[in-house]
């Protein structure tokens, strides 16, 4: 699959991420199920270090679990999976959202 690249990721307090793309497309992927999830998981289970440890490894939404940056030692999710199973978004639906967040 060619699909674009990703370069920035914003989790939300709902088990969310905002995906930014190298293409323009902004997409959302729901993270939440994460939480039925056990072993690995465990350790973003809490929305503060989901949040915290969101980030871009291996060119793919990840969770830097280790907190060093180490690539062997994420979670990370098949980028095909989380290009494919996110839902787009509008661009003005999420400036009205970000806007009424901060209100």
């Amino acid at each position: 699959m060619n699909r674009p690249t990703l370069y920035l990721v914003i989790p939300t307090d709902d088990y969310k991420v905002y995906l930014y793309y190298d293409n323009g497309e902004i997409k959302l992927y729901d993270c939440s199920f994460i939480l039925e999830e056990k072993g690995i998981f465990e350790s973003i289970k809490n929305i503060n270090d989901f949040k915290r440890l969101c980030t871009i490894m291996n060119h793919t939404l990840a969770f830097d679990i280790s907190e060093v940056r180490d690539p062997s030692y994420c979670i990370d999710i098949c980028p095909d999976t989380v290009y494919e199973d996110s839902i787009a978004c509008n661009i003005n639906e999420l400036s009205l959202e970000l806007l009424n967040k901060h209100k």
